[in-house]
């Protein structure tokens, strides 16, 4: 695919609804009494993923373009699916899933597309085998597809050694089926949409500090969703409003959910120009419009406890220091490397392709920003939407022609990503 190019930006963009809160409304109205309306719903590839597994397992799911209806069954309303359940590309899917799954009457089988049957699963697999769950790697690679059969779960207190939402997730969902109090510690607080929209529905869910606690079998009750807009989306918007020289760009109705805002912050440590406006609550959670215009970049330090609340958003994050002056070191983030691809590998290799002077490390990257060292590049997206979404944004900087590919996989979280970045660009 070419890739466009762009003197200047001008407008505004309203982003597809936040994914993880999406995969979690399917989830949670699932296991919840009556019916729950979700709006703003993210139809991406993942999350059509979701909605699949749980119509394999006796749930209703009216599907209407940005609107979901989920007729729950209640907590133990599940039905054995007849065929083995598929994430697809999902790692949200298959981890959260697997806490469900555990705690059911039934025996189940998980897996996913090749990529998934790839990542890291042994990070779940550990704290449900302490639970008592009957689960198994079918392969014993730590790895899906996986098998789930009757067990009864004890509540647990576990010490997570990586600072991970579906982590969290997953054994906070498998508590819901145990038989006393289940608490995860993380060594840093990782996004907390569970635990906000768990107790939403009606779950006893607790948070203190990077704790966060639940109560089993509670009688959870449908509701009205109204999902914010991504701000892992938002974060190309944000950085092509930066990079592009001469840009304004209004994103309206992003959430800021502070453990997801990261990105935020480590733009403004580069010197962005970014205002908050239009601050609102939306279904629990903190929303904004965001007015970005363009400016001189300079190079920072990305790392600690700041690296879970924008994980996703490091590659986008790597191409702006390209284009920033200095160094930028981005650091504690070992996790890139179970992505959907090894995101160190995969955007090094592609800084490099257009110029730029990147190091890859152990946990992360050293990128020493020179935007006049910068030239059009055919780049590779890996399979991996984040890849392809962020280097989709240098190119607009890069004032030739660059190709993509395997551009097409920015379905599986923005289908009209393309589209609503070429709506930006001012034609002259």
């Amino acid at each position: 695919m070419e890739l466009k190019t762009a003197k200047r930006l001008r407008g505004s963009v309203t982003v597809p609804g936040d994914k993880s809160i999406s995969h979690r409304a399917i989830m949670f109205g699932a296991l919840s009494k009556g019916k729950t309306e979700v709006s703003h719903f993210l139809q991406g590839a993942d999350c059509l993923s979701t909605i699949d597994c749980f119509r394999n397992m006796g749930i209703a799911i009216d599907l209407q373009k940005d609107r979901v209806v989920i007729h729950g069954k209640g907590l133990h309303g599940l039905l054995p699916p007849e065929k083995c359940l598929n994430a697809g590309n999902s790692g949200t899917t298959t981890r959260l899933l697997s806490g469900i799954l555990s705690g059911q009457s039934f025996s189940s089988a998980l897996t996913g597309d090749a990529s998934i049957q790839k990542r890291p699963m042994k990070r779940i697999l550990e704290p449900l085998s302490a639970m008592g769950a009957n689960v198994q790697s079918q392969y014993n690679n730590g790895c899906a597809p996986l098998s789930f059969h009757p067990a009864s779960l004890c509540g647990i207190s576990y010490r997570s050694p990586v600072a991970s939402a579906q982590v969290k997730s997953c054994v906070l969902l498998a508590g819901l089926y145990a038989d006393g109090v289940t608490s995860v510690t993380e060594p840093a607080r990782s996004r907390d949409h569970t635990e906000r929209m768990l107790a939403a529905f009606g779950a006893d869910v607790t948070s203190e500090g990077a704790t966060a606690s639940i109560r089993p079998n509670p009688t959870l009750e449908g509701l009205k969703v109204e999902v914010p807009g991504d701000i892992s989306s938002a974060a190309y918007f944000i950085a092509a409003g930066l990079i592009v020289r001469d840009s304004e760009i209004l994103i309206q109705n992003v959430g800021i959910n502070p453990t997801r805002d990261g990105i935020l912050t480590a733009a403004l440590s580069m010197g962005a120009n970014i205002r908050k406006i239009n601050k609102r609550t939306i279904s629990g959670e903190d929303v904004c419009d965001l007015l970005v215009a363009s400016g001189p970049l300079h190079g920072t330090e990305i790392g600690g406890s700041l690296i879970p609340a924008l994980i996703d958003e490091i590659p986008m994050l790597a191409v702006m220091a390209a284009f920033a002056e200095g160094k930028t070191v981005i650091k504690d983030a070992a996790e890139l490397k179970v992505k959907e691809s090894n995101r160190i590998d995969t955007v090094v290799e592609n800084l490099r392709r257009m110029g730029a002077d990147a190091i890859p490390t152990d946990d992360g990257m050293i990128i020493n920003g020179n935007p006049d060292a910068l030239h059009k590049a055919d780049f590779d997206s890996f399979a991996d939407h984040r890849i392809a979404m962020s280097f989709a944004v240098a190119a607009l900087s890069l004032r030739k022609t660059c190709t993509m590919r395997g551009a097409e996989c920015v379905n599986i979280s923005y289908p009209a990503f393309y589209q609503d970045l070429a709506s930006l660009i001012v034609h002259e």
